[in-house]
C-alpha cells in the first residue's frame, strides 16, 4: 500500500472517529484524534478540557474584532503588558502543527481538524469523508445526550460549525467531494464502513 496515513472527516453522528479507530486497529496505525487534544494541551499548557471547549470552533466575531486591544492602555496604542492567549485560532493553528508533524511520522489515522485540507495534495495520504442518513445520526446521539435535547438541532449546529471552521483556517468547503478520495455511508454499520476503507486504500494504493 502506497498510503501513509489516512484524513477522517465526518458528519456529527455519523460514527466516523468510531470508523477512523477500527481502520488504525486494523492497519496497526497511531489514531490522531484524542490524542491530539492531550497533545495540544501540553504545548499551550492548559488542561485537556480547554482544548475539548475549543476544539473545531471559530472564536466569535467580537473575540477576533477585540483581540489586537487587548493588553493595551487605554488609549487603544500604548502596549501594558503582553497577552498570551489560548483561544480557538491558537487551537487551530497548534492542529495544524500536529497534523503535519504525525504526517512525517507516517502510519496515522487522523479525524477531523481540517487535516484533508493540511494534507490536501499529498500522493501518499487517502482522504475520507464519512456521512450517514439523519435517522441513523440522531439514533446514535440519543444514547449521549439527555432526553431534553434537541438532537436534530445539535446534529445541523455541530455541521455548521465544522463547516464554518474548515472555511475560516482553510478556506476550503469540507463538502467539497474533490476534498476527498471516498465519501462513504456509513448505514450504522461502522466494521462494514471499515472494512469499506480498507478496501478502497488498497485498491488504489
Amino acid at each position: 500500500m502506497k498510503y501513509r496515513a489516512l484524513t477522517v472527516a465526518r458528519e456529527y453522528g455519523s460514527g466516523g472517529a468510531e470508523i477512523a479507530g477500527i481502520v488504525a486497529r486494523s492497519l496497526g496505525w497511531k489514531l490522531v484524534d484524542k490524542a491530539l487534544l492531550v497533545e495540544i494541551g501540553a504545548r499551550a499548557r492548559v488542561p485537556v478540557a480547554d482544548a475539548a471547549v475549543l476544539d473545531e470552533k471559530n472564536d466569535s466575531w467580537l473575540h477576533r474584532v477585540t483581540k489586537p486591544l487587548w493588553g493595551m492602555g487605554g488609549d487603544g496604542f500604548t502596549a501594558v503588558a503582553p497577552v498570551d492567549l489560548f483561544d480557538a485560532d491558537a487551537q487551530a493553528a497548534m492542529a495544524k502543527q500536529v497534523i503535519e508533524e504525525v504526517y512525517s511520522q507516517g502510519q496515522c489515522v487522523i479525524v477531523g481538524r481540517g487535516a484533508q485540507c493540511v494534507l490536501k495534495g499529498k500522493e501518499d495520504v487517502f482522504h475520507v469523508f464519512v456521512h450517514a442518513p439523519c435517522a441513523d445520526r440522531e439514533r446514535r446521539m440519543r444514547a449521549r445526550v439527555g432526553p431534553d435535547q434537541d438532537v436534530a438541532q445539535l446534529l445541523r449546529e455541530m455541521d455548521e460549525q465544522r463547516v464554518d471552521y474548515v472555511r475560516r483556517h482553510y478556506g476550503e468547503n469540507r463538502l467539497d467531494p474533490h476534498l476527498y478520495d471516498l465519501m462513504i455511508n456509513s448505514h450504522g454499520r461502522p466494521e462494514a464502513a471499515a472494512r469499506t476503507i480498507l478496501f478502497a486504500m488498497e485498491a488504489a494504493g
